[in-house]
């Protein structure tokens, strides 16, 4: 059959829905989700929420399940920094799992480690045994890994042009994980002894929930992805990962994620101990974690529609000035409101800094390279993520709160410089 050429306007209507053809996604006319996407969407949702909770009780417990019986404060939250020593480990072979045998499957393994890990955790601390639950805690980092991937995943389920409000509708779950978690950990702590063994014991139920939750969800098979790449990629093998890295647009994009999440863990981790140490009850840090947690996952309601209308780097822009805005209420005072402010600010520019990193970071791959890419991507982030919460005690320990909130300055200064990076390509790359 003759080839029968595309209509006027047809090519750069098929173009922008190309994520390698450089063009921004049209806005009007702008194709609607099925009721298979939104539901399929709203599934993956309800599992960030569910999962993000397992994280969030992580965090809430296990420096105080620790000291029960190891007493040695400085070393409470190791499980918790092997965590995530056990992102930075697992994140490749769960990406490279998933490539090879889909998202679906390669999740619910997650989910599987999920239960693993609190096993192990129960079991150390039923028997008093630091190590053991330290061993729980990098198990623990496979879920947590495959967690990670939700946003990347949500980005499989839509049409191109949905993909930054799927990124941010799946990390909006965090809004709930914020109330469920904390709320867990204060209803099961003292329920049977030893303490906090029944929170732990909660952490194995809501990773079996996420798994059957997984059972119900469609993502696309590896075949169905291997399609959607276009006939002019079919066939085309994967290039190989310095390659990609090497794309100024990766570079960028990846520099700006790791900078949003390593200054927000970085404020976050440091800023309890300033509260308490300014005199505050820790009722007060609580409620600064709580609005801090809040700021961070709220605005993912309409950071998708921003990015839609805006561009990805103006609302990553309008993140680094939050993020210095935060900053800013940190270094004027030292009241509950300073903080309060601070980093309620803080988590809203993470928010915006963070969602259109990872919307960049999709158009710089093509599906049969997207395991490694992402897993490239995350292995960066979580690894600025660990050392800086790491660092937060050390530094607020030596150097003080505002000390500390002029270091991350800098580290803002590096993430303007990442956005401008970006906004210089446009007249090449289109779709920021």
């Amino acid at each position: 059959m003759r080839d029968i050429p595309p209509l006027p306007g047809k090519k750069k209507h098929m173009d922008a829905l190309n994520p390698h053809s450089g063009l921004k996604p049209e806005a009007d006319p702008e194709p609607g989700l099925d009721r298979r996407a939104h539901r399929n969407l709203l599934l993956l949702t309800l599992c960030q929420a569910v999962g993000q909770s397992c994280n969030t009780m992580m965090f809430a417990a296990t420096g105080l399940s620790v000291i029960t019986f190891y007493h040695r404060a400085d070393l409470a939250n190791l499980p918790v920094t092997m965590q995530h020593v056990g992102v930075m480990i697992w994140v490749f072979p769960a990406a490279l799992l998933m490539q090879r045998i889909g998202r679906g499957i390669g999740f619910r393994v997650g989910s599987l480690f999920g239960m693993a890990g609190a096993t192990v955790m129960c079991a150390g601390l039923y028997t008093g045994n630091f190590m053991i639950m330290c061993g729980g805690g990098l198990i623990l980092g496979y879920a947590v890994a495959c967690l990670q991937m939700y946003r990347f995943a949500a980005a499989e389920l839509v049409p191109l042009n949905y993909r930054a409000k799927a990124i941010s509708w799946v990390t909006a779950g965090g809004v709930a994980a914020a109330v469920i978690g904390p709320s867990l950990v204060r209803v099961t702590h003292d329920l049977v002894m030893p303490l906090y063994l029944a929170t732990y014991a909660a952490i194995f139920a809501l990773h079996l929930i996420v798994f059957t939750i997984m059972s119900f969800i469609r993502f696309p098979s590896v075949a169905a992805s291997t399609a959607a790449a276009g006939p002019a990629e079919i066939g085309v093998p994967p290039r190989p990962l310095w390659e990609i890295a090497s794309q100024p647009r990766f570079i960028a994009s990846a520099m700006a994620g790791m900078l949003a999440f390593g200054t927000m863990s970085f404020i976050m981790s440091a800023s309890p101990l300033a509260i308490v140490g300014c005199g505050f009850p820790h009722a007060e840090a609580h409620w600064v974690i709580f609005m801090h947690v809040l700021g961070m996952f709220v605005p993912s309601f309409f950071t998708g529609n921003l990015i839609n209308r805006f561009g990805a780097t103006n609302v990553m822009a309008w993140g680094v000035v939050l993020m210095l805005a935060g900053v800013v209420s940190a270094l004027t005072g030292m009241s509950e409101w300073n903080f309060r402010i601070a980093l309620t600010v803080n988590g809203v520019g993470w928010n915006f800094l963070f969602v259109g990193a990872t919307t960049l970071v999709t158009t710089c791959y093509r599906p049969n390279e997207r395991g490694k890419t992402q897993a490239l991507n995350d292995l960066m982030v979580f690894s600025t993520t660990a050392t800086s919460s790491f660092m937060a005690g050390f530094l607020q320990d030596k150097w003080g709160w505002q000390p500390l909130n002029w270091f991350s300055v800098l580290l803002m200064m590096a993430a303007a410089g990442a956005v401008l990076w970006l906004r210089q390509q446009r007249p090449a790359m289109r779709a920021a």
